[in-house]
């Protein structure tokens, strides 16, 4: 009976642009390059954890379709850029972020109060403009940990939030942008077998190989509940047997090199001369 094989190489090319990589898997069997592939993409844009403001509370503004004076942005304009914000967290818990600015100038994510346990990534993100010296903003920014997106709707607990809070959707997934593409490759005489090529994009807080590990460790745990593995156990044992394979391997070669030695040596050694020994006179 022919046996499925098993991908033998994972490698990782820097792709054009920042956070940008690409994560090439080969030689895969014929037809599972896109099973692969696609079950990875959908997890990479979808499931991965990430932070992401949750929420915002402005001093004199009770919803998102008023007006502040002298901003130039309205709200509701002001609140699409502010889910542009980038942040990782060090916390499970929502954390509170102040923004106080006063004067005319241009407001950025590195107007942000710092929070030793957030951190934020895209600092030079404008979020908007005051316009005259009398201008001001003061404004407390509720930031969570998440999955993928996430609507207000689906949200519990809205009796609990103070008066004046504007929650907001909220994107979390840490990955802007995932492509596939699966091209043939030769192994041995056989030209079908195929390579997965995933082109992973994202937006600092992560890198492109560390979301493509989190991605497998997530199928893997979910195809692992079927027969009661978890992807730890399969991890362990996988480079058990790296370990096993690789002691044989020196074993191997230590055997080898014992044999060469003694081979050495016993050329070395001068052969006794046969024969009867001479007579003295």
């Amino acid at each position: 009976m022919r046996q499925i094989a098993l991908p033998k190489n994972v490698s990782f090319e820097m792709g054009e642009g920042e956070n940008r990589e690409k994560a090439i898997i080969e030689p895969c069997y014929p037809g599972y390059g896109i099973t692969i592939g696609n079950a990875l993409r959908r997890v990479l844009l979808s499931s991965l954890p990430g932070a992401a403001p949750v929420g915002i509370k402005i001093k004199g503004i009770e919803h998102e379709f008023q007006a502040l004076p002298h901003l130039k942005e309205d709200i509701l304009e002001f609140i699409l850029n502010l889910k542009k914000l980038r942040i990782k967290m060090h916390s499970d818990e929502p954390v509170k972020l102040e923004l106080k600015v006063h004067g005319e100038k241009e407001i950025t994510a590195g107007d942000i109060t710092k929070n030793a346990e957030v951190e934020i990534i895209n600092t030079e993100l404008v979020l908007g403009h005051i316009t005259d010296m009398a201008g001001s903003l003061d404004a407390e920014i509720t930031v969570s940990k998440g999955l993928g997106y996430e609507m207000i709707e689906s949200r519990e607990g809205d009796k609990d939030k103070e008066i004046g809070f504007i929650e907001m959707d909220s994107i979390f997934s840490p990955v802007l942008a995932a492509g596939i593409k699966v091209d043939n490759t030769r192994v041995g005489k056989e030209t079908n077998w195929e390579k997965v090529i995933l082109d992973i994009q994202t937006d600092g807080t992560i890198t492109p190989r560390r979301a493509f590990e989190d991605s497998v460790k997530m199928l893997l745990d979910q195809f692992g509940a079927l027969v009661g593995t978890s992807a730890e156990v399969i991890i362990k044992e996988k480079e058990a047997k790296k370990e096993a394979e690789l002691a044989e391997m020196e074993k191997a070669e230590q055997t080898v090199e014992t044999e060469d030695i003694v081979s050495v040596e016993d050329a070395e050694e001068p052969k006794k001369k046969r024969g009867r020994p001479k007579k003295s006179e």
